[in-house]
C-alpha cells in the first residue's frame, strides 16, 4: 500500500433510497388475498422481491459504510442525497445539523451532495417550460442552503452539488435536439450562477438516461455551452461513462463497437477522457458489464455492478487513471463509490464493502498522492 493520502475515499448513500420503493402492510394484505393455491409461491416471491426493494435507512447505510475495513483502512467520507427519507430538502437548520453530527459521530466528512431536481421531488425537468424551470432552480437552491449549513457545522469540507437535466429519457429531447440542448443550457446557466453565489460548484453527471446529457458528444455541448467551468463541470462514472464509448442511446457517437479489442478499448476511451477530462471535478468509481438497469421510478440507466463482478468489462484502477489525472489542479479532493441500484441484499453484505473499499485503496495507491 503506498502512503498516498489522497483523494479521501468515499462512499455514497443514495444506493438506499435510488429505485427503490416502499412496501406497506395494506399492499401486501391486498397481494395475499389476491392469491389463489395454484399462485402462492408466486405471490410469496414478489412480496419477497418487493421487500428486497424498500429503502435502507441513512443510519443503516452509515453503519454499513463504517464497518468496512481492509488492512486497516477505513472509508473516510460519503456523499450524500438530499431528499426523503434520508433527508427532508425542507428541513430546519436544527434538524440538519442533527444529521451532521450523526455522520460525524460515525467518523466522516460530508462530500458532494445530490441536489433533488427530479420530477416527484422538489425539482422538475432542465429542458421544460418556465414553472419546470423554476422548480429546478428551487432545487438548486435548496441544496446551496444545506451545503451552507453542513460546512458552517464542519462536517463538510468540499465537494459538489450533483445535477442532471432531470428529463428521463431521450425521446421527446430528438424532436428538437437544438431547441431542447439550448434549453437546458440556459436552465444549467441560472444554477451554476445560484452555486456561485452561494460557493459552490455544481457538477452534472452523464448518465444515457438523461436528455441532452446522455452521449459523450451531447454532454460536451452542454457544458461548453454552458462555458462556467468555474461554476459548472462534469462528474464522471465509470459505469455510465463506458455506455457513452458503446453510444448506447447515441449510436452515432458510439466509439467502440461489440467485439472490440484491447487496443480499440484504449483509443476509444482515451479520446472520451481527454473530451471530458478538462471539466471533471468530481468522480465515481464503479463497475459495469456492459447492460443497462432500472429500479422503481428510475429509468434504465448504466448498471452498476460488484466491485468484483466475474462480468465486469472495465479495469477499475486503469480506468480511473484517465479521470483522475491531474485530478488536484481541477479541485478533485475525494471520491466516491456508486453502487447506484444494488439490491439490498447486496447492500447488506459487510464483504460488498470491503471489496468496494479495496477497489478504491487501489485506485488512490495508483493515482493518488500525498497532502
Amino acid at each position: 500500500m503506498s502512503e498516498n493520502n489522497f483523494p479521501r475515499l468515499h462512499n455514497a448513500m443514495w444506493p438506499g433510497l435510488v429505485g427503490k420503493g416502499d412496501l406497506d402492510g395494506k399492499e401486501i394484505r391486498d397481494l395475499v388475498d389476491a392469491a389463489t393455491p395454484e399462485t402462492a409461491v408466486d405471490t410469496l416471491c414478489e412480496i419477497r422481491i418487493k421487500a428486497d426493494n424498500t429503502p435502507v435507512s441513512l443510519e443503516s447505510m452509515l453503519d454499513l459504510t463504517a464497518a468496512a475495513e481492509v488492512d486497516g483502512q477505513k472509508f473516510e467520507g460519503i456523499d450524500y442525497f438530499l431528499f426523503l427519507p434520508h433527508t427532508n430538502p425542507e428541513a430546519s437548520d436544527d434538524e440538519l445539523k442533527e444529521i451532521a453530527d450523526l455522520i460525524a459521530s460515525k467518523g466522516f466528512d460530508v462530500g458532494s451532495l445530490v441536489a433533488p431536481v427530479w420530477p416527484g421531488t422538489v425539482g422538475d425537468s432542465a429542458m421544460g417550460d418556465d414553472e419546470q424551470k423554476g422548480k429546478f432552480l428551487d432545487a438548486v437552491k435548496m441544496a446551496c442552503r444545506i451545503a451552507g449549513v453542513f460546512n458552517d457545522h464542519g462536517v463538510r469540507k468540499g465537494g459538489v452539488i450533483r445535477i442532471d437535466s432531470a428529463e428521463f429519457g431521450v425521446e421527446q429531447w430528438r424532436e428538437n435536439p437544438g431547441t431542447h440542448t439550448a434549453r437546458i443550457v440556459e436552465t444549467f446557466k441560472e444554477a451554476a450562477k445560484i452555486a456561485a453565489d452561494h460557493g459552490e460548484r455544481l457538477a452534472a453527471e452523464g448518465e444515457i438516461c438523461w436528455a441532452g446529457m446522455h452521449s459523450w458528444k451531447d454532454m460536451l455541448d452542454v457544458l461548453e455551452g454552458v462555458g462556467m467551468p468555474e461554476a459548472l463541470g462534469f462528474q464522471a462514472d465509470l459505469a455510465h461513462t463506458y455506455l457513452y464509448t458503446m453510444g448506447y442511446n447515441a449510436p452515432e457517437h458510439a466509439l467502440l463497437q461489440d467485439g472490440y479489442s484491447a487496443e480499440e478499448f484504449h483509443a476509444a476511451y482515451g479520446e472520451m477522457t481527454d473530451k471530458l477530462r478538462p471539466w471533471t471535478i468530481d468522480f465515481h468509481v464503479a463497475q459495469n458489464d456492459g447492460e443497462v438497469h432500472g429500479e422503481g421510478s428510475h429509468d434504465k440507466t448504466g448498471k452498476h455492478c460488484p466491485a468484483d463482478d466475474p462480468n465486469g468489462k472495465l479495469d477499475i484502477t486503469d480506468c480511473s487513471g484517465y479521470w483522475l489525472k491531474d485530478a488536484p489542479a481541477r479541485g478533485i479532493r475525494h471520491i466516491c463509490w456508486d453502487g447506484c441500484m444494488f439490491p439490498n441484499a447486496t447492500l447488506e453484505q459487510p464483504e460488498t464493502w470491503n471489496t468496494i473499499l479495496k477497489a478504491m485503496m487501489d485506485v488512490r495507491d495508483a493515482h493518488g498522492w500525498v497532502e
